[in-house]
């Protein structure tokens, strides 16, 4: 079928027209997408949406073809598949730099917590290390350092933090943590 009578078909709103059209131009537009850093999946999407434009300014007679269906559907797939393209690397920075900030920002939270643990006792050094950072359970801090109970760890732990946090606090403002 020729190009002119697709159109004008499709311009009617013959719906069985435009599935011709998807089905001849279909590998055609999605190996473009593919060969273009597409999924499979994301290549029928665009594809779609290329064919929903070109219906809507048929049907609404606003499509003057100054060239063959295939090359205006290909022109409509690529400029999509680029506005993709941009929205997934802009997420992908966003996603980076927040990433980023959150590592830095832990990354001196930990920094300044560590120093803290080492002006602390050797003990107290120890169940914090532990328990904050090797993430070992009070069971198994009592077990190491020979404590009578888990009860006796979970005491020993919390003065040891009360201790920290006071450090933490004559030493340093919230904004050390922030910066």
């Amino acid at each position: 079928m020729k190009d002119n009578v697709i159109l004008d078909r499709i311009s009617r709103g013959d719906e069985k027209a435009l599935d011709e059209l998807y089905r001849k131009y279909y590998r055609m537009m999605t190996r473009a997408i593919i060969k273009n850093n597409g999924t499979e999946q994301e290549a029928k999407d665009i594809y779609q949406d290329a064919l929903i434009v070109f219906w809507q300014k048929a049907v609404s007679h606003q499509l003057v073809l100054t060239s063959k269906i295939s090359t205006y559907l290909y022109s409509i797939c690529l400029n999509l598949w680029r506005k993709e393209l941009d929205r997934k690397s802009r997420l992908a920075h966003e996603e980076k730099d927040g990433v980023d900030f959150i590592d830095d920002e832990s990354q001196e939270r930990s920094k300044i917590i560590r120093e803290c643990i080492q002006q602390l006792g050797d003990t107290c050094q120890k169940i914090l290390m532990y328990y904050y950072f090797d993430d070992m359970s009070l069971q198994d801090i009592a077990q190491k350092l020979g404590f009578a109970n888990t009860e006796t760890a979970k005491t020993k732990k919390y003065k040891c933090k009360k201790r920290l946090d006071t450090l933490v606090k004559a030493n340093y403002s919230a904004s050390d943590f922030l910066d």
